[in-house]
């Protein structure tokens, strides 16, 4: 509780000098301030909360004060001190243009009563602008200059990993398409063939018996080539079964054998399926018939390629739309899990070579979230993961439920994080990569996504063979993250 008098107190020119911001200042710059600043007591109890209106500089005379910010809704102590003369409050008033920064960025209490010197935020910045112009172009200027190079770095950072993402979607999406392409290309041959056995077949001189026999095998090889794909036969067993046909197919003057044996071994046809064959049409069509049902089943096999080919084209093109959130809105209920998956397919070209461990929890809850700008923390996390690793290991990724947060966990066994860059690796611009290789962004912009947009936490454990990223996201936002969509600064 404040305690107001009448006619507040001064200090005078000599006990202002006695204050260290102060001991430099000529008297006539301390007159002003004693004619213009007041001493006020504070019982214990808050002075200033962070987020509130900033209207005051305090500079302590007398007692003890305690400095807090939030954080997942707690506060956490930042400062505790009993020295003379330390300042907090509206001391960057002075940067009149920004709005944002006319907020106090902490919560300050006293623990006992104490005493402050107190300035008033618009004659602070009066003061600053009137006594040290230069200085604070200069301050200024250097702060919007970090500020602009931070945007347009931070948006360089953003097109070069799109970019590298971009490249590696076009050559996943480019394989299953020129499979697509070939596939359809030799299957008009093979229709092409089939046309021609079938005249062959049904030249009047088959009887309508034997037409239906050769059918009814043909659908027979079929069902036996759609239980074969999904058998593992070993090379040697598959090597032994062509053989055993080619032999077959040469005693019975059966042209090219060498080309015909491995289509109906890949469909697990054997030695008695053709004597079926043989039975059913005769030495004078068997020729014929086989070079039939070796289309069909190549022609089956290619229609499964080319449908295999088309569903890995639609499942990357789903995975970019999750990952780049096109036709979303920004803020949305997303799955964590959903997420990951489509930035590891995204990521694809650049984990080959890796082995990639997803440890989902299935039982953790969808969260409001900004969807777009998580799937570029993950990109962020596990690029560096992988350039970590240098060309091999193990990228684990877990998720799960903390209490009232989602926790997402990315690992690799990469040589770890040395103690003593460890607490910078989240400063802007900091890097370990060679020049040019990185900006030292990415890590910056994955804590103000996680942290300053979403109100969660991004913390790292790190020795040699287990690093890990903890990314921390609530469960249940507070309204504040729900109504302001620009919290990212």
């Amino acid at each position: 509780m404040t305690v107001h008098t009448d006619e507040p107190r001064r200090l005078s020119i000599d006990e202002l000098r006695t204050l260290f911001l102060f001991e430099s200042l000529a008297d006539e710059q301390l007159q002003w301030l004693s004619d213009t600043g007041y001493v006020e007591e504070v019982q214990e109890g808050i002075v200033f909360a962070e987020g509130d209106p900033a209207t005051c500089c305090y500079i302590l005379l007398s007692g003890e004060l305690r400095l807090c910010k939030l954080s997942h809704g707690e506060e956490v102590e930042i400062n505790r001190t009993r020295q003379r003369g330390v300042y907090s409050g509206a001391f960057n008033a002075f940067f009149g243009a920004d709005e944002k920064k006319k907020n106090y960025t902490a919560t300050m209490r006293v623990t006992e009563p104490s005493e402050f010197f107190v300035i008033d935020a618009v004659t602070m910045a009066t003061m600053m602008n009137t006594w040290f112009p230069m200085a604070v172009h200069l301050i200024e200027g250097f702060i919007m200059g970090v500020r602009r190079t931070n945007e347009t770095l931070g948006e360089r950072e953003r097109l070069l990993a799109l970019g590298s993402l971009s490249a590696g979607l076009t050559h996943e999406l480019n394989n299953p398409a020129a499979a697509a392409v070939r596939a359809a290309a030799t299957l008009r041959q093979r229709v092409a063939g089939m046309r021609s056995k079938l005249a062959m077949l049904a030249d009047g001189t088959l009887d309508a018996t034997k037409l239906h026999q050769i059918v009814e095998l043909q659908e027979a090889a079929v069902e036996r080539l759609d239980k074969t794909k999904d058998k593992d036969i070993s090379p040697m067993d598959l090597s032994d079964a062509e053989d055993s046909l080619t032999d077959w197919l040469d005693d019975h003057d059966v042209q090219a054998s060498w080309d015909v044996a491995p289509v109906l071994a890949a469909a697990g046809l054997d030695v008695p399926w053709m004597e079926e064959v043989l039975a059913a049409v005769g030495p004078t069509y068997l020729e014929g018939a086989v070079r039939w049902l070796m289309y069909t089943i190549d022609t089956e096999s290619l229609m499964n390629e080319i449908d295999d080919s088309v569903t890995r084209i639609s499942t990357l093109v789903g995975a970019a739309k999750q990952y780049s959130q096109i036709d979303r809105a920004p803020y949305q209920i997303v799955d964590l899990r959903e997420l990951l998956k489509s930035t590891l397919v995204m990521m694809s070209g650049k984990l080959q070579g890796y082995e990639v461990v997803k440890d989902f929890d299935p039982e953790l809850p969808a969260i409001p979230a900004y969807a777009a700008e998580l799937n570029q923390v993950w990109t962020n996390i596990i690029d560096n993961a992988v350039s970590a690793m240098g060309g091999s290991g193990t990228l684990t990724i877990r998720t799960k439920k903390d209490g009232e947060y989602a926790v997402v966990e990315i690992g690799d066994t990469g040589p770890g994080i040395p103690p003593e860059i460890r607490r910078r690796i989240f400063e802007p611009f900091f890097t370990t990569k060679p020049i040019g290789e990185g900006t030292g962004l990415g890590l910056d912009i994955s804590w103000r996504i996680v942290v300053k947009k979403h109100h969660g936490d991004l913390r790292v454990e790190s020795q040699p063979g287990d690093t890990r990223f903890k990314i921390v996201l609530p469960l249940e936002p507070d309204e504040e993250l729900e109504s302001n969509p620009d919290l990212l600064g």
